[in-house]
């Protein structure tokens, strides 16, 4: 334990003064994180499908950086949730930040020997960062009161807009540093992200203290000290996952994080190929992105304060219904009218949004804190699972039928989660104890 925490007062509970300046503290350091982690990440998910198309000269090909960035979120969800509980979430986050980095000089090294094999696994340690984005939203959580999680845990997520929309937008910029690098286009934009990761490492290392899940940690086994019951064991990866099983809202919003997640990804990763069918620039297609990624955060407090208010499964049900409107608009749209694939891919942003923050908010009413995240570590690893696997046949779909036929089936899961929120154990609410 820090001496940080050691040098907190026994007696302090989540609404005291002191532990709630920590939280206001914790939230703004994430969010800072989350600003430069957003540049890194968004930046590079167009540059990545292009380059992949480029090398292989193939588009079934470009669905695979997508692909193995969410694959690579996906293998580190579960080891980044055994740092969280074994060091912290500062440790955690600084990991995965500093494998994406590691993972952008990688991408770099593919492009300049056109080596497909390299850039794909420098995309998946790209993704890794993306586990630890993640991992932040429910960082935010660990001090909040059980009446604020969801709008503690979407400051954080509307931290990266600024990032996420800037990063799209700098395709132009990053490939002309690229260039003057003597590196080829496409690779400008992981220079870029290299850059925006380590600084996303450095405000977590100097900041984030004290750490809050290690800080949680001891209020709580302080109070069960004061209370007269015996102290808890440490907690383990695999006794979290087992305490899922006791917990069907968690496992709905396990559910509709990663269907929303997959919905998302089939989607967005293969609108630059559909635009680049008629030759849109890159200019247009990093403005759509960004307009998508936007979505995705621009609004995430609002909906973060509609979860607090109106309940979890309603925006759930809101997200659901947003995602379709999305897949119908985008789906019918000419590759070429912007405009309106401008709205779809926003509509598609703010659907993910809903059925992120709700089904997160699910997840960490629904488990006991000790337990937070191990299961907050296999909800991660779900929802990026069910990505690489929406992304992989997001490529073989728009080959075989086309952007229309994607979008189309796009909606089935949306139907499948749709049949999980009314099943009557989802709605009955029991709230997990909290410190």
């Amino acid at each position: 334990m820090s001496e940080q925490v050691k040098a907190v007062p026994e007696d302090l509970t989540l609404d005291s003064p002191q532990v709630v300046s920590i939280q206001r503290r914790t939230v703004a350091t994430l969010a800072a994180s989350q600003m430069f982690g957003g540049i890194a990440v968004a930046g590079s998910v167009a540059a990545g499908a292009l380059l992949a198309a480029s090398i292989a000269d193939s588009e079934a090909v470009a669905g695979l950086a997508q692909t193995a960035g969410v694959l690579g979120a996906a293998l580190f969800a579960l080891p980044l949730a055994r740092i969280a509980l074994s060091r912290g979430r500062r440790a955690a986050l600084a990991t995965g930040y500093g494998l994406g980095a590691v993972g952008a000089g990688i991408v770099i090294t593919g492009a300049v020997h056109r080596n497909l094999v390299l850039v794909l696994v420098g995309c998946m340690l790209v993704g890794v960062a993306s586990a630890a984005s993640f991992q932040a939203r429910y960082a935010a959580t660990d001090l909040a009161l059980p009446n604020t999680r969801a709008k503690s845990l979407s400051y954080v997520v509307w931290a990266a807009t600024i990032g996420a929309v800037l990063g799209p937008n700098l395709l132009n910029f990053s490939g002309s540093v690229g260039l003057s690098l003597g590196l080829p286009q496409l690779s400008g934009p992981y220079v870029i992200s290299g850059i925006a990761l380590i600084l996303a490492v450095s405000v977590l290392l100097v900041s984030l203290r004290p750490d809050p899940f290690v800080l949680s940690t001891h209020l709580r086994t302080s109070q069960l000290v004061a209370s007269g019951m015996p102290e808890q064991t440490k907690a383990r990866l695999r006794d979290g996952i087992e305490h899922l099983r006791t917990r069907p809202r968690a496992v709905l919003g396990i559910a509709s994080i990663a269907i929303g997640h997959v919905v998302m990804v089939m989607v967005m990763v293969m609108t630059p190929v559909h635009m680049a069918h008629v030759d849109v620039t890159l200019q247009l297609i990093g403005l759509v992105i960004s307009v998508h990624v936007a979505g995705m955060y621009a609004l995430s407090p609002v909906v973060g304060m509609a979860v607090d208010r109106f309940g979890r499964i309603q925006v759930v049900i809101a997200g659901i219904g947003i995602l379709t409107a999305s897949c119908v608009i985008s789906g019918l749209a000419p590759a070429d009218n912007v405009p309106i694939l401008g709205i779809g891919l926003f509509l598609l942003g703010l659907g993910w949004s809903c059925t992120l923050i709700a089904g997160s908010t699910l997840v960490t009413d629904s488990v006991e804190p000790r337990e937070r995240p191990s299961v907050q570590g296999l909800s991660d690893l779900t929802m990026n699972a069910a990505g690489a696997l929406g992304g992989a046949v997001a490529g073989v779909v728009m080959l075989i039928g086309g952007y229309g036929l994607l979008c189309a089936a796009a909606i089935l899961p949306l139907i499948g989660l749709g049949i999980c929120v009314a099943r009557p154990a989802c709605r009955v609410y029991s709230n997990a104890r909290s410190i």
